[in-house]
């Protein structure tokens, strides 16, 4: 036997022996799997006259990688015939076992198994390897890789099962598509996960600015604004004011820190707000830098001792606005009374006999030391400013509206004035029930110098009180008292309506009946008198 036939006893028994092929033999048929099995015949044929077959497959249908890591094939004879269904992969096949084994192995060839593999429709090996990552797949290849080369320097080492099912599934994974069942779900890329990072980070500076800018609104009135929230006061000089009709809490606040009278606008409202005072129209008089407390009291009047101020209701009359307008200023009530009986000097009519009825109600401050003719031209301007608002310019229809707005304020309810404007007015004219007698109840009973509308019929009849509009016809010689805006708007222009009557039937709400027969009236007046024994000492 030649040298080279005792070579290496490792490989695997060569085709018609039980030996093992020589390291020579081997590698004729490394050249004959190289080629292809085409045009090449391995040199142990010339020895035995064997020829191998072409392979059952195409060499074209293995993978690439089945080529590099494959035994050798073996000889026809030891090839058996291709199997009529392919081989599941469930199949146990021994690993290790020699692949060029006798004709009686059952077991196909390396190759054969490999191709199989890679037809066969039945794949239920390759979707439980899919759950494995491709790190562990690469691992398996260099391990398979490693084992081939050492079976292909003639030592045939046995192959682990992991190596085996790693080089099947790599070869399943290259020929078929992933159920979209398995498919691995991808982790967003960094360009989505950089974008959600910096939405985040937005959101979360918004809700910042957020809560910052609400908490700045609460802590503003407590901080103010980095200003002080007051002066120490007492403050020094003065300052004058003017609070105009209808003007707001804040716009005043503000004009104060302005004029640097409050330190802070804000805390100056808190104040006058806890004070419980309403703002009133009028010219105020404060110092520079007072506390807010002191300026507080100025506004609603309870630091008489800097500022006159006094208050006027509506319906009072002359003698009850003086008596008040004395209080509040200092000035003596027979000096007021001297002024009032010259209605000359205040731009009234002739047959105006004092300021009845133009001493316009609603509260006032004047700086100390005004003059007591300066107060009262103001309380009457205000009136005549209003008849203007309304048209009457003309002295003398001025007055004739102030008597019957005095009328109006007395007798009805503020709701009703304009219904109560209308009926005097049909009163005056010529009509069958009436005979163009008023026959009002306070003008009586301001000629008599009281307020109980509760008379004698023999005080009824008394033509010697110019004011009695039962006995004397037409308008009282003058206003009964000072009537309010809403009383001077219907007596200006008066509601259209057919009434002739008016009563109160109760007190509280000032509800008023109208009616346009003496017999419907005396209905309502049953009505007022029921509601007066209802509430005894209320209709005196």
């Amino acid at each position: 036997m030649s040298p080279a036939n005792i070579d290496d006893t490792s490989g695997p028994l060569g085709p018609g022996a039980n030996r093992p092929l020589t390291r020579k033999e081997l590698r004729a048929r490394e050249k004959v799997h190289n080629t292809g099995g085409h045009d090449a015949v391995p040199e142990q044929a010339y020895e035995t006259g064997d020829v191998p077959p072409p392979p059952a497959v195409p060499p074209a249908a293995a993978s690439p990688r089945a080529e590099s890591t494959y035994a050798p094939l073996p000889a026809a004879s030891d090839v058996p015939a291709a199997p009529e269904t392919a081989p599941s992969i469930q199949d146990e096949h021994p690993v290790g076992a020699s692949y060029a084994g006798d004709a009686s192995a059952d077991a196909p060839s390396p190759l054969q198994h490999h191709e199989a593999d890679l037809h066969h429709d039945d794949v239920p090996h390759h979707e439980a390897d899919l759950h494995h990552d491709d790190v562990p797949h690469r691992e398996d290849d260099l391990h398979l890789d490693a084992d081939v080369h050492d079976y292909q320097d003639g030592v045939d080492v046995d192959h682990d099962d992991s190596h085996v099912d790693a080089a099947h599934q790599d070869s399943v994974h290259e020929l078929l598509p992933v159920s979209s069942a398995a498919q691995v779900v991808q982790r967003p890329s960094k360009k989505v996960r950089r974008r959600r990072r910096l939405l985040a980070l937005f959101l979360t500076l918004a809700v910042f600015v957020a809560a910052v800018a609400v908490g700045a609104q609460f802590l503003k009135p407590l901080l103010g604004s980095g200003k002080p929230s007051d002066f120490p006061g007492p403050g020094t000089g003065e300052v004058r004011v003017t609070v105009a009709s209808g003007e707001g809490t804040r716009s005043v606040a503000t004009e104060l820190e302005n004029q640097r009278v409050v330190a802070n606008a804000d805390t100056f409202m808190q104040a006058f707000h806890a004070s419980g005072g309403t703002l009133s129209p009028g010219d105020y008089t404060f110092k520079s830098e007072m506390k807010n407390a002191d300026a507080v009291n100025v506004l609603i009047g309870k630091d008489k001792t800097k500022v006159i101020y006094f208050a006027l209701s509506a319906g009072l009359r002359v003698s009850e606005s003086l008596q008040a307008i004395s209080e509040g200023s200092g000035v003596s009530m027979q000096q007021l009374q001297a002024l009032s009986n010259q209605p000359a000097q205040f731009g009234l009519p002739a047959n105006a006999k004092n300021l009845e009825g133009y001493l316009a109600p609603g509260e006032y401050r004047f700086p100390l030391g005004t003059p007591p003719k300066d107060i009262l031209q103001a309380l009457v301007k205000s009136t005549t400013d209003e008849l203007v608002s309304q048209g009457i310019t003309d002295p003398a229809k001025q007055y004739q509206a102030v008597i019957v707005a005095s009328i109006v304020q007395a007798e009805g309810g503020q709701a009703d004035y304009g219904d109560v404007a209308g009926a005097i007015y049909n009163r005056l004219k010529p009509n069958d029930q009436t005979g163009g007698f008023l026959q009002v109840d306070s003008a009586v009973t301001y000629g008599l110098g009281t307020r109980s509308f509760n008379f004698t019929d023999e005080q009824r009849k008394d033509k010697s009180n110019p004011y009695n509009t039962y006995a004397n016809p037409g308008l009282p010689p003058g206003p009964i008292g000072s009537p309010g805006k809403t009383a001077i708007d219907a007596a200006a222009k008066p509601k259209a309506n057919d009434y002739l009557y008016w009563v109160t039937v109760n007190l509280d709400t000032k509800e008023t009946k109208f009616a346009k027969t003496l017999a419907e009236h005396n209905a309502y007046v049953e009505q007022y008198n029921a509601w007066c024994q209802a509430n005894a000492g209320r209709c005196t």
